[in-house]
């Protein structure tokens, strides 16, 4: 009885492992993977750009960003510590994971440029993610904010920090993050961008247009580099306008080292960006590498989870 156990099993079996041969075969033992790509980077933050990330269901992050003065120039060297003795922005933020590819979050920053006191209401949505197998051989991410200042409003009405109504404190952007894992070692990101502006200064631009380059290059299994840069369209009229009012703007370029330690993500940087936010940053940057004025900065991340995970 026992015998014919065995046979009868075995005829059951042999024709299944006869087909995992043939489709062996034919696609090769170790098959194609087409699950998701992960880890693209690290943080849901580049820099100064947005990564690809999100969250996971259930995680809370708690970030803390910080950009210190000038290091060089007429701004910074020994008498400020070179830029340690300012801080041009802080952001302090809170960012939960709806769902693995849904993110929101709530931020306040100090705020740099022509407005102050600003309130961040954020969300990020991952569209498509990057599959081994290269059938999505990128990865899409949704990215918007809306942002208003509480700051007081100024007394001139020709100051664009002048709020005649509630609405003209408001400013929002949108951004699309294109992304792609190269092996183990290289990410990259094309970050096509859109800041619009309620209220802005004379000559200056309601609606901008921008491009971001983010990119991530691992050395080993905690320490990357990371790098990202943003190319502004601002128009040749508003360019000679405040160029003959002694007023150049900038590409905003960060280049930092990105520290992975348990549960904490580290990001030590420079940036000639004196702003953190997109809505500020991207518009409104008016320092330059090449007259030292770049400084220190730091971002930290560090992830709770709520889900049960």
């Amino acid at each position: 009885m026992l015998h014919l156990r065995l046979i009868t099993a075995l005829l059951l079996t042999a024709p299944a492992a006869m087909a995992q041969d043939d489709l062996g075969a034919i696609f090769g033992k170790d098959s194609v993977r087409r699950d998701p790509v992960t880890s693209t980077f690290k943080s849901t933050r580049i820099i100064n750009g947005q990564s690809n990330e999100t969250l996971a269901k259930g995680d809370l992050d708690f970030r803390v960003a910080h950009r210190f003065g000038d290091m060089g120039g007429s701004g910074g060297g020994s008498s400020t510590f070179f830029g340690l003795d300012n801080s041009t922005d802080i952001r302090i933020a809170f960012e939960y994971g709806i769902t693995d590819r849904l993110t929101a979050g709530l931020s306040r920053s100090k705020g740099s440029g022509n407005f102050s006191q600003m309130w961040e209401v954020l969300g990020k949505f991952k569209l498509l993610q990057q599959t081994h197998d290269n059938r999505v051989p990128v990865g899409v991410t949704l990215f918007a904010n809306a942002v208003v200042s509480s700051m007081k409003s100024s007394p001139d009405k020709a100051d664009p920090n002048y709020f005649d109504k509630f609405s003209d404190r408001g400013s929002a952007v949108a951004q699309v993050v294109i992304s792609r894992k190269f092996g183990e070692m290289v990410s990259l990101a094309l970050l096509p961008s859109f800041v619009h502006r309620n209220r802005v200064g004379f000559k200056d631009m309601n609606n901008m247009f921008a491009m971001g380059l983010g990119g991530r290059l691992r050395f080993s299994k905690r320490v990357a580099l990371v790098a990202d840069y943003f190319y502004s369209f601002r128009d040749e009229e508003s360019k000679d306008y405040y160029e003959s009012r002694g007023t150049k703007f900038y590409n905003s370029l960060g280049v930092g080292v990105e520290i992975e330690t348990g549960g904490h993500v580290f990001h030590l940087n420079f940036t000639n960006a004196t702003a953190i936010l997109e809505n500020q940053f991207i518009p409104e940057t008016v320092s330059t590498w090449t007259h030292g004025q770049f400084r220190w900065g730091f971002n930290i991340s560090r992830r709770f989870s709520l889900g049960g995970r």
